[in-house]
């Protein structure tokens, strides 16, 4: 079993995991302080308030903190914003180093052809 385990362990795709989660975790921490403190005070200008987590709605005994989630869902979609426009931004810059692909040769279907004319000129 401890040998399975090392083997699982030094396969490329966990290491690569935990690369990603560990990169991913320092980049959630960029994008919050991104979106709390430069995006939200700039929608705080347009929409008169930054804060809506003050929102609430009482009905009886139970509280629903409406302005909260309306908090989560205008911080997601931000959030899915500036991620769609880095991969976007990478995708482009790997687009620009790939070297352009060689030209593909004849293929046999080109060879076929040109027998095939080779042909019909000798019985002409």
């Amino acid at each position: 079993m401890l040998k399975e385990f090392k083997k699982f362990i030094q396969r490329g795709n966990v290491i690569d995991l935990a690369v990603g989660v560990i990169i991913g975790g320092a980049f959630t921490n960029i994008v919050n302080s991104m979106v709390k403190n430069l995006i939200n005070p700039l929608l705080g200008l347009f929409i008169g308030r930054i804060d809506l987590s003050n929102l609430v709605l009482k009905i009886g005994g139970a509280t629903f903190k409406y302005g909260e989630f309306i908090n989560a869902v205008i911080n997601f979609l931000i959030i899915a914003l500036i991620v769609f426009l880095l991969v976007k931004a990478v995708n482009q810059l790997t687009k620009q180093n790939e070297k352009p692909a060689k030209p593909a040769g004849p293929t046999s279907a080109d060879y076929l052809k040109e027998i095939r004319d080779l042909l019909q000129e000798k019985t002409k």
